[in-house]
């Protein structure tokens, strides 16, 4: 069709061929689909990943006779993590083998710089697993403060109720605001005590296996790789932890986990997970607005009625007049227009918020991603070899807006029955790796399941017609009544990332400019969150094809990744040659939220480790 187009006419080829698509448009649109589709992969793409996970160095001859052989150590069990499960694990597997008098080497490796930098969270604390996990807390130096709530149900000129009903999820009296990267902190202190060996810094990026299909353990990143991909003088490689079991509990969207879950098979039997976006600033206010211990929560507004999403405003007690503040937006919203920082950004502006905010300033920002797919979502947590902890399966108590205490519960009910079969003189394996199911059994018969089987139908419910209205009058009815009782169990409508509607289809949002006292840009945002990498390394936001950024997530949803990412990883800038579009990514702003790798419509990204220690410098979010 290009040749008879150039033939008679003396058209160039480009021309041609536009000529060509545009007759069999109009002549037969299946057609027309199917040439446009090869047009579109035969423009040259430039080239974005550069990681080995895309790009086997095998294949690369710059990595000839480069030595890849790896340094193994050995512990009765290693930890992927230091978050509150993790840590969790690591204090009670160490209690029991003091009290038992048992040697046990546990080793926790975590990839941010310091235990509790890469942690963010509200926080309401639950104290019910601190006061199983370290009785005397009170005294060992740490101190939260009780609180007080009050809950809004927010329209943009009206706030509904004040108070709320006794009985219902977010009730917080007895429970207590803390920094929980602080908290964190502190446990690791612990920990260190009991005699774990802790190892910030180093990021596990690889599963290890036996020749029997079982875990064997987990390997950290090699460093010292050029951003192109090729070995600097410096490259070292990284080193192998073995153990007879291997706990994994990386926080929500794990690395290692996603890998898990295919080798095993472990989502076979359980709905897919669902997601939301949570961003958080702290600020220095007036002493004059500060009410130490209170707490405020909204749900509804900016959010429309069908995206889920509430806010929290928590007043700290810490010797300072600090105020913790955030949005969590599900991300099974549907409007690729939409962005849940610039949302983040007007909420702050509403007369429920805004009068505590004015005459301070923020001192801290940053976001995270959050499990919210409840009992449906939870994988098969065993497997030969290792097992899941904490936000990683996903045991947040999404109405309570809490997963500390469940997250940490997990962790000690995975160090118990590890530490029973480990120690057992008389144990049999059928694999290389420790098998653990009483894991699994041992959870399904404690206070978490009850907890999450009881609230597991109120996120789901949000599924309807009336959306945020709809979900209130059935938690209202089925839960405050019947106390999560009812007989069925709701289905999620599937995975985030196949929520967005093509751009064509829905309305841009206007967003009102910042006004750099309330609300703010998102670089400066950044700014805040401390975060920094190594520049010169491959990006750790790979992409499985380099050309499915503009073909598909640009051509079709208008590029939501620029929207949807609370850091300014994801640009499309112009092609130096004018011609188009390509995708920048800025890995070195990148907060390790994980969105990206949730959210993206074409399931394209896939987020990976960076060099261990880099990431966010979060100091107690």
């Amino acid at each position: 069709g290009s040749y008879f187009f150039c033939t008679l006419s003396s058209v160039s080829p480009a021309v041609a061929k536009s000529l060509t698509l545009n007759f069999f448009k109009h002549v037969s649109p299946q057609l027309y689909t199917t040439l446009h589709r090869r047009a579109c992969s035969s423009v040259s793409t430039p080239r974005i990943t550069t990681h080995y996970t895309i790009h086997p160095r095998e294949k690369d001859p710059r990595w000839e006779g480069i030595e890849m052989e790896r340094f193994a150590d050995e512990a009765d069990v290693v930890i992927v993590g230091g978050g509150p499960a993790g840590l969790s694990a690591a204090i009670r597997l160490k209690q029991l083998a003091n009290e038992q008098e048992k040697e046990l080497r546990v080793c926790l490796v975590e990839k941010a710089s310091q235990i509790g930098a890469h942690t963010l969270s509200g926080a309401c604390l639950e104290p019910s697993s601190l006061n199983e996990l370290i009785p005397d807390w009170k005294e060992r130096g740490v101190r939260f403060f009780t609180l007080t709530l009050i809950f809004k149900l927010a329209f943009p000129k009206l706030l509904l109720p004040d108070g709320i009903i006794s009985g219902l999820p977010m009730v917080n009296h007895g429970n207590y605001i803390v920094r929980l990267g602080n908290f964190v902190r502190w446990l690791g202190e612990q920990a260190e005590e009991l005699g774990v060996e802790l190892y910030p810094g180093y990021a596990a990026s690889e599963v290890l296996f036996h020749e029997d299909g079982s875990v064997k353990g987990v390997a950290t990143n090699d460093v010292g790789i050029a951003k192109d991909g090729s070995p600097k003088d410096v490259f070292e490689r990284g080193m192998e932890l073995h153990a007879k079991v291997t706990i994994f509990g990386e926080g929500c969207h794990g690395h290692l986990a996603k890998q898990l879950y295919k080798h095993f098979n472990l989502r076979e039997n359980c709905e897919p997970q669902t997601y939301a976006i949570g961003l958080k600033e702290v600020w220095m206010i007036d002493e004059k607005k500060w009410r130490p211990g209170r707490v405020e929560h909204s749900v509804g507004w900016p959010l429309n009625r069908n995206t889920y999403g509430g806010s929290f405003l928590y007043h700290l007690n810490e010797g300072e007049p600090l105020v913790a503040l955030g949005l969590v937006v599900g991300l099974d919203y549907t409007n690729p227009y939409l962005s849940p920082f610039r949302e983040f950004q007007r909420w702050k502006h509403h007369p429920f918020v805004a009068p505590t905010l004015e005459g301070g300033h923020r001192i801290a920002y940053g976001a995270r991603a959050l499990n919210e797919g409840g009992l449906q979502s939870i994988p098969k947590l065993t497997f030969p070899g290792g097992l899941l902890i904490g936000c990683s399966p996903g045991f947040m108590n999404v109405p309570k807006i809490k997963g500390t205490h469940t997250a940490m519960k997990s962790g000690m009910l995975a160090a118990e029955t590890i530490f029973a079969k480990v120690t057992a003189e008389d144990v049999e394996s059928e694999t290389a790796g420790l098998h653990v199911p009483e894991y699994a059994e041992a959870l399904k018969s404690s206070w978490v399941w009850k907890e999450l089987h009881a609230v597991r139908n109120i996120r789901p419910s949000f599924h309807n017609y009336f959306g945020l209205y709809g979900g209130m009058i059935y938690t209202g009815i089925f839960y405050w009544i019947f106390r999560g009782k009812e007989p069925w169990t709701l289905k999620h409508c599937g995975l985030d990332a196949h929520q967005l509607k093509p751009a064509k289809d829905c309305t841009p949002i206007e967003y009102p400019k910042p006004d750099g006292k309330i609300s703010f840009d998102l670089l400066s945002s950044v700014a805040l969150s401390g975060t920094n990498h190594e520049g010169d390394q491959p990006p750790h936001l790979t992409l499985k094809d380099d050309s499915v950024p503009v073909n598909r997530n640009l051509a079709v949803f208008d590029g939501p990744e620029q929207r949807f990412c609370p850091a300014g990883v994801y640009e499309y800038v112009p092609l130096e040659s004018g011609d188009g579009m390509r995708l920048q990514i800025n890995a070195q702003n990148c907060v390790h939220c994980k969105t990206c790798d949730i959210k993206d419509p074409s399931q394209n990204i896939n987020w990976v480790v960076p060099e261990g220690g880099g990431g966010p410098a979060y100091n107690g979010m």
